[in-house]
């Protein structure tokens, strides 16, 4: 209105803070609208040149009514793919906004930033199969029309997202994952690294009874490493749980109910097909379609050849039947020892006398210290011998990988086992009760064997270097020490007999009670671990091992923590508690 009265445009201009041009288009728009001409109007440009064809957004609106589950990034591909192909690809988020605006998608808010997550991913194929237990198709009984639910035993690669395993089971048993992780060794071989959840399935790091699982015998057996989650993150396995939802959308949603579970293994099967082969996965490259069997490779032929794989015997006879017959070759399985498999190798005691090797405390006493050890060590059984006699025997926890390495440090193959006696030698076994000091009676000399088996009958296999100390019924090895008699000592022991076979270690850890105390402390074999004040005058079990000490909290819950000690266990039962005295 100033300038329509007579002011100067740059006047005004610069009073109202705005371009002379702007004041000008101002004057047009106010003599051929008046004020309402003045109403701020839409910035969008009239054409817009790079804006993707009519005939691409109905190419792309029908893909996606065909295929309901494919996003934009899977519609983006297919258009790679496509003989006619356009000549200029629209980007995920152009494709993305097509759907939109035709209604074919909806946003929904994501629940983490992606730099939330910690994303990783092995350098190369059967560095690492990533392995869980999935709910599956629904079979229905013809006989009575009874409808149940399924299992899926799945494994991914982790590198290449390839599907190494989806066997369809009645029921996820130890037993028959088991068998679909050794249809998968025969196949492709075996993997440096396997990752599981805490399944009993897979461990028995939870398990009330302890020991080693089927699962994990074959993993050491074979030099697997196997990985575990810890309790409560699924995020860890998040490669098999993102295959569990690519399965349940595009299969299992839409499965019919099947008659048997060969016929639901068949759909499976024709599904993981598609899966390796024809399905591009989005996350091994975003830019072009890539299938996981361009990027997995199995073990080579000649590599196999090195190092048979071992299946456990009531296995063995099974897996034959389930390998396809289009699989690679197999490798033949056995039952017993690899070739090569133990190792030599020697340490020097320290003056502690508690000797460190192989991730374990050995404790020989300060009186052999300096004293050169010599280790015959293999997956069964670890044997430590001083000056050539054996003086201890236990349960080996090395799998062929730690054999592997102490090979690479410089430990020799290993030559017989020193269980075996020398032919001519005087063995023999006598029985004797431990008595309440630990100690029994052997040609008239007290030898101590452990207070732990006060008490108790035990059978002593008498080597010319070695006392063994035994349970007469099931010959498992309880204590070893080193024999004092002489030639004419031992043969003049009462009630000798012929020695049997040398007995083994116990492949069971040692179960015993404590009742925490009053700071929330429990105390085994020495070693003080704390349990929290709201657990005092509590009763709990413990599982001692060689490693580790396994603690049954309630709830069904486990707390598995370190043994820093090497101190034997002394007492089972947890003890009575204090009565307090009554003050009047």
């Amino acid at each position: 209105m100033a300038v329509l009265e007579g002011a100067k445009v740059t006047e005004v201009a610069v009073e109202v803070g705005v371009a002379r041009k702007t004041v000008h288009v101002w004057l047009v728009r106010y003599r051929q609208g008046g004020l309402g001409g003045l109403v701020d109007r839409s910035h969008r440009p009239v054409s817009c040149p790079h804006r993707a064809s009519v005939e691409l957004e109905v190419v792309v609106c029908e893909m996606r009514r065909a295929h309901p589950k494919w996003g934009a990034l899977r519609i983006l591909h297919e258009l790679m793919r496509q003989p006619n192909r356009p000549e200029v690809l629209p980007s995920r988020a152009t494709v993305n906004r097509i759907l939109v605006r035709h209604g074919l998608v909806s946003g929904r808010p994501r629940r983490k930033k992606p730099s939330d997550y910690r994303r990783w991913q092995r350098p190369a194929p059967m560095a690492l199969w990533q392995l869980d237990i999935v709910d599956g198709l629904r079979l229905v009984d013809t006989n009575t029309g009874e409808v149940h639910e399924t299992k899926i035993v799945t494994g991914v690669d982790d590198h290449s997202r390839y599907c190494v395993i989806c066997a369809v089971v009645e029921r996820a048993t130890g037993r028959a994952v088991c068998l679909a992780f050794s249809a998968a060794l025969e196949r492709f071989g075996v993997p440096e690294e396997v990752l599981t959840d805490n399944g009993k399935q897979f461990t028995a790091r939870f398990s009330r009874t302890g020991g080693e699982a089927l699962f994990d015998k074959i993993c050491r057996r074979n030099g697997i490493a196997h990985l575990l989650t810890k309790p409560k993150s699924p995020t860890t396995t998040g490669k098999i749980e993102r295959f569990h939802l690519t399965l349940q959308r595009e299969l299992l949603d839409d499965a019919a109910v099947f008659t048997s579970l060969l016929e639901a293994q068949a759909a499976v099967d024709d599904w993981v097909r598609e899966y390796n082969a024809t399905r591009p996965h989005q996350a091994l490259n975003v830019r072009e379609p890539v299938t996981p069997s361009e990027r997995f490779r199995p073990v080579a032929l000649q590599e196999r050849a090195l190092l048979p794989l071992w299946t456990p015997p009531a296995l063995a006879h099974v897996t034959d039947s389930v390998v396809a017959p289009a699989a690679a070759p197999v490798r033949s399985t056995v039952s017993g020892k690899l070739d090569g498999e133990a190792v030599e190798f020697e340490r020097v005691v320290p003056a502690s006398g508690n000797l460190w090797a192989m991730g374990r405390q050995f404790w020989l006493g300060p009186l052999r210290a300096g004293k050169t050890v010599r280790f015959w060590a293999s997956v069964d059984v670890i044997h430590l011998l001083i000056d050539g006699a054996r003086v201890k025997s236990l349960r080996s926890h090395l799998s062929t990988r730690d054999l592997g390495q102490l090979r690479h440090a410089g430990a020799v193959p290993a030559g017989p086992s020193p269980l075996p006696i020398e032919s001519g030698a005087t063995v023999v076994e006598v029985d004797r009760a431990v008595n309440n000091g630990g100690i029994v009676s052997l040609a008239g000399r007290p030898i101590l064997a452990a207070e732990i088996l006060r008490g108790r009958l035990v059978s002593i296999r008498v080597e010319p270097e070695t006392l063994l100390f035994f349970d007469p019924q099931t010959r498992e090895l309880l204590r070893t020490r080193p024999n004092p008699l002489t030639p004419d000592q031992i043969r003049s022991l009462r009630q000798a007999r012929p020695a049997g076979p040398p007995p083994r270690p116990s492949s069971e850890p040692i179960t015993v009670q404590r009742r925490v105390s009053d700071t929330g402390l429990i105390v085994v074999c020495r070693q003080k671990v704390a349990l929290g004040r709201d657990m005092a005058g509590r009763t709990v079990t413990i599982h001692v091992s060689e490693a580790t000490l396994a603690i049954e909290l309630p709830d069904q819950e486990v707390r598995t923590v370190r043994r820093t000690t090497s101190r034997p266990v002394w007492t089972i039962k947890a003890g009575r508690p204090r009565r307090k005295t009554s003050i009047s």
